[in-house]
């Protein structure tokens, strides 16, 4: 075996190892930024150029002809962004409301499910074996639309209940996340996965470490003001996991309400079920008062987790 060889093989065991603690390295990176504030405090200015690594590898997977394809059959589409962008926000706003008096808190519930879906999703419907070429189209389109979508969404349900730079969070996703896919995309259809395959054994795994960094940084800049004898961190963690759990079989109800069938059930389950949590905490973490941080924070610890639980369970149904 050559020494180029035994590399990657080396590289791509150590990402599959990455790919399956990710239940355990996200919720790591949640309490290494609580022990560490003062050191990863000082990464915060690079948390726009971690998170465009973290984009631009899971973005050199994507390929406009598995788009075009799926394209062609939309209905599993347009459930997704029915069920990630309208009913998931909604729910969110009307639960946490009845829970909260404070706007900041409820304002924290909106943004995290109004996020985009997490680049993570690709490995869980993987896993779970649903229709990757859907994932991957979901993935694409949810990211485009991140901008609009993402600002959109929390200031048509907010309204004036809190102040809000929309245009800074748009452009702030438009740099994390649109332009990084842009150029991914680009860089694997262009040069025909050549150039992916010689990246992505290194990125990969790399990526999996700027992650973790993006989250520790992220959560150092509230660690401060964060006390854990606040009953209202306590209450914000079960609402959360409560109303994650409940977004994945209200998504799967409705799945089976418009009889959409496996493996595409699968897929949008997970996909409108998970959400990029990194990339919401730092846009609650720079636009947003800090108790807008906390859902996501706590969801940043417990969502890996209960995705693994709930595609097992709904993988059983369909088998």
């Amino acid at each position: 075996m050559t020494p180029v060889k035994n590399t990657h093989e080396v590289l791509h065991n150590v990402n599959i190892f990455l790919d399956r603690i990710i239940p355990v390295t996200t919720p790591l990176g949640v309490v290494i930024g609580f022990l560490f504030p003062g050191f990863f405090i000082h990464l915060r200015p690079f948390v726009p150029l971690l998170f465009g690594i973290i984009t631009f590898s899971g973005a050199l997977k994507l390929t406009v002809s598995e788009f075009g394809k799926t394209i062609k059959s939309p209905s599993p589409i347009l459930l997704f962004f029915l069920c990630a962008h309208v009913i998931m926000p909604l729910a969110a706003m009307f639960v946490s409301s009845l829970f909260f008096d404070n706007q900041d808190v409820v304002a924290g519930f909106v943004l995290l499910f109004s996020g985009p879906t997490a680049v993570s999703c690709f490995i869980w419907v993987s896993i779970f074996k649903g229709d990757m070429a859907l994932c991957l189209t979901l993935i694409l389109l949810d990211t485009i639309l991140a901008p609009l979508v993402v600002p959109g969404s929390v200031s048509l349900l907010m309204g004036t209940k809190i102040a809000m730079d929309m245009s800074g969070i748009a452009v702030s996703l438009l740099l994390m996340i649109v332009i990084p896919t842009i150029i991914g995309v680009t860089v694997n259809e262009t040069t025909k996965s050549r150039i992916p395959a010689v990246l992505s054994p290194w990125l990969n795994p790399f990526a999996k470490i700027c992650l973790f960094t993006v989250i520790a940084a992220n959560v150092a800049v509230i660690a401060p003001r964060i006390r854990f004898d606040d009953p209202l961190v306590w209450k914000t963690a079960v609402i959360v996991i409560l109303l994650t759990a409940a977004g994945f079989l209200l998504i799967k109800l409705v799945t089976v309400i418009v009889k959409c069938r496996h493996p595409k059930d699968i897929t949008v389950i997970i996909s409108g079920g998970l959400r990029n949590n990194s990339a919401v905490m730092t846009i609650a973490v720079t636009f947003f008062p800090e108790a807008a941080v906390i859902p996501t924070l706590v969801c940043l610890i417990f969502q890996q987790s209960i995705t693994a639980v709930m595609g097992k369970i709904f993988t059983k149904k369909a088998e």
